[in-house]
């Protein structure tokens, strides 16, 4: 007799609200930036987001995963974008509440002890209130500019977040890999909480499995795709880890009736577009808007 898996219940109907991408658009603007995250921090969401690209090289090749044409939006001389941990800093400074969270911070093209270091101390500084959201990147023009190996970037994003929570972790830090070797390096100060979550995005079966099998948190960023979320919790399973201790971050349901669905399949953040320009239209458009969803997230946080 075959083995059926039982549905997924989730442990608690708490609902989250966050912000994306707050580092785009006019939110580029640092003025307007701290006005829509004050804002958002005042209405209750949990989180704002931003996004990552180092360099956009002019007439890149390679095939951007989330439009069908197959490119970012905007001309590439034009695209304006506040790296994100110094984005996380300066936003931090004027805010006391809401989390911080990158979507997603391209780990392969960072070195991960540096980034320990810079995480480490945003986490420190703000009171522990960052979500440390990682992909793998696929613009390889945007690796060859900043010198950073394309190939085997998912063995290396792996590697990294092993390597990056022992230096968070470990009183003497050793670690010894295929890319990140290191004795006893003392990487002060730590995360408030010794850890920072680290949250897999990526709307692909490579990105769901990472989930499952390393990450505090999975975020698929265009929608609730159920089979990848099944698929990351089949995938912790697998490795011994509490499934249900991964937290799962998608985009809000055009249709907000489907929210309680959602909550009960497991899904405990929803993030609100407040930019057109990564994707979705953008629900707020203002900071103004943002403080209007308040009443959205008082209704649904108990679903």
């Amino acid at each position: 007799m075959g083995h059926k898996r039982k549905p997924h219940i989730t442990k608690a109907a708490v609902m989250k609200f966050g912000l994306r991408y707050c580092n785009i658009g006019r939110y580029t603007d640092p003025a307007l930036t701290v006005e829509l995250v004050q804002a958002g921090e005042e209405a209750g969401f949990d989180s704002a987001w931003c996004i990552e690209h180092t360099v956009v090289p002019g007439g890149y090749e390679s095939r951007y995963p989330y439009a069908e044409d197959g490119r970012l939006p905007g001309k590439e001389s034009e695209f304006v974008l506040p790296d994100p941990l110094i984005w996380m800093a300066f936003v931090a400074s004027t805010t006391r509440r809401i989390k911080l969270g990158t979507a997603v911070l391209i780990l392969p093209q960072h070195n991960p002890v540096i980034t320990a270091k810079q995480v480490a101390t945003i986490d420190h500084l703000s009171g522990g209130r960052v979500l440390l959201g990682i992909g793998v990147g696929w613009l390889k023009e945007e690796f060859d500019a900043i010198g950073a190996p394309f190939a085997a970037r998912g063995r290396r994003a792996d590697e990294y977040v092993a390597a990056m929570r022992e230096l968070w972790s470990s009183d003497a830090p050793t670690f010894h890999g295929e890319f990140v070797n290191f004795d006893k390096a003392y990487c002060l100060p730590q995360p408030v909480n010794k850890s920072v979550p680290i949250i897999i995005g990526g709307d692909s079966k490579p990105a769901a499995r990472r989930a499952g099998r390393l990450g505090d948190g999975y975020f698929p960023a265009r929608g609730a795709q159920l089979e990848l979320i099944d698929l990351a919790r089949r995938t912790a399973q697998a490795h011994d880890r509490d499934a249900d201790a991964i937290e799962i971050t998608t985009s809000l349901p055009d249709d907000l009736e489907e929210i309680p669905a959602l909550a009960k399949h497991g899904i405990s953040r929803l993030v609100v577009p407040a930019s057109a320009g990564a994707g979705p239209r953008a629900v707020i458009q203002t900071p103004e808007d943002a403080l209007k969803f308040k009443d959205v997230i008082e209704r649904f946080a108990g679903v």
